[in-house]
């Protein structure tokens, strides 16, 4: 494991270039390279907070639980296509745990139990400062359930898909399921057992 590299780094100017929804900045920073030199680099920043993600499963069913809506960065990437995720949400205040659990009773309409925590990652943390917290969690797929289909003063439309786990992998080789997050679960999920 590296050490902790703060004092290679030293901070010049921060500029915010955006605090609309999220925060974008421009940091101007002297970096200490691995040769000895300090060398000046200037990078944007995008803060757009910390998230937690879950897959709910129902081992004993062979089900999982996967959310499907519109995703406008993807969109505007050129995938045309609703994108399958796994359940998420901002904390916004919540813990981790606390965030899993309210997100899969508004997304998908699901109570979930045991979450387990399996990682925090960053999924892109070139540009964007987000901590995402993955978890996989126990449902019964038997249980009466309201719809899900998030918030719509979010502008949320979300639409539930529940499938068996290797339908779901199938959908990751097919090309259907794209988002990282979510293969990262359901891979952990299938090491799980």
């Amino acid at each position: 494991m590296s050490d902790d590299v703060s004092d290679r780094v030293r901070i010049k100017e921060t500029r915010i270039l955006s605090d609309d929804y999220y925060v974008l900045r421009r940091l101007t920073f002297d970096f200490l390279r691995g040769d000895g030199t300090w060398q000046t680099q200037t990078r944007e920043s995008y803060d757009i907070g910390n998230a937690a993600t879950v897959l709910p499963h129902d081992k004993a069913r062979d089900k999982v639980i996967l959310i499907q809506q519109f995703r406008l960065p993807v969109h505007e990437w050129g995938y045309r296509q609703l994108l399958v995720e796994a359940i998420a949400g901002k904390l916004d205040g919540d813990t981790p745990t606390d965030c899993v659990i309210k997100e899969s009773m508004e997304e998908a309409g699901v109570t979930i139990t045991n979450p387990r925590l399996i990682s925090h990652c960053f999924a892109s943390p070139g540009a964007v400062k987000e901590r995402v917290s993955l978890f996989l969690a126990d449902y019964d797929s038997t249980a009466p359930r309201p719809a899900g289909g998030g918030e719509e003063s979010e502008g949320e439309d979300i639409i539930v898909l529940e499938m068996s786990l290797d339908a779901a992998l199938g959908m990751i080789a097919s090309g259907e399921i794209v988002d990282l997050k979510t293969i990262a679960l359901l891979q952990a999920a299938k090491l799980a057992g």
